[in-house]
């Protein structure tokens, strides 16, 4: 009979437990459409302190983070969110690694690292990852959104590097992949199907057409960037900078 007690009582936790997680994770998704990113990220780690290998809290946890670092203004705070981020990203990829979710997360936080490293051949490594990351969580999943539009960045970054930074790379680093602003194009459109109110996405969609000289088509995208809903505090930023560069290309 004892036994049968304590089956009971372990079973009644977990279930307890399990909802718990399923309340505290609606709360984080409430408050991130309320805006309100710090409060989102506070219970997606109480979330995490109950089941520390959720990889939903992970990938959200590593999110949240890179987004408020875009708003730090002093240097190591920045850093400290970004590392956090990245910190974040690895836990999810540990716990899933076969998550096209996780591998996002570390394709997206690797692309961040490379805002704050200073060692040329850490920031090869870390331009590297986005791509490799990027590949896994495409192959696992070709519809993540958010994966097609870190691997059309990437595809951006790499075609626009200066001649002088790409010399530099091959001779000293062994050379990145090749990236191409078609692939770019084709990347981020996908993105945009699938996800139409991303804005992060049209404004680097914007430039790469602006980069490919199709000016017509790079003006379409920030039309329709300016009006979408406000969705993320990133959102603001996006938005102005997309209608800054309408108004020069008008």
């Amino acid at each position: 009979m004892k036994w049968w007690l304590s089956l009971l009582l372990v079973v009644s936790v977990a279930t307890g437990r399990g909802q718990d997680i399923n309340v505290l994770l609606k709360e984080a998704d409430n408050l991130e459409k309320q805006q309100k990113e710090a409060e989102a990220l506070e219970k997606y780690k109480q979330v995490l302190v109950l089941q520390p290998a959720t990889v939903k809290a992970l990938v959200k946890s590593a999110e949240l983070n890179a987004s408020i670092s875009n708003r730090q203004t002093d240097k190591n705070g920045r850093r400290l969110y970004i590392e956090s981020a990245y910190a974040f990203g690895k836990r999810a990829y540990d716990a899933d690694s076969m998550s096209a979710d996780a591998n996002y997360a570390m394709a997206m936080v690797s692309g961040k690292m490379t805002d704050v490293e200073t060692e040329n051949k850490k920031i090869v490594a870390y331009v590297k990852d986005v791509k490799r990351y990027s590949d896994k969580a495409l192959a696992i999943n070709p519809n993540h959104a958010k994966a097609n539009y870190t691997l059309g960045k990437w595809h951006y970054e790499m075609a626009t590097l200066s001649g002088l930074k790409k010399v530099a790379v091959k001779l000293f680093y062994g050379g990145l992949p090749e990236g191409t602003l078609e692939d770019a194009i084709r990347y981020m459109e996908k993105c945009k199907s699938l996800e139409p109110y991303f804005a992060t996405n049209y404004l680097d969609l914007a430039k790469a057409y602006k980069e490919n000289r199709q000016p017509a088509q790079a003006i379409e995208v920030l039309n329709r960037l300016v009006k979408l809903p406000t969705r993320t505090t990133d959102d603001i930023a996006t938005k102005a900078e997309g209608a800054k560069l309408l108004e020069a290309m008008q």
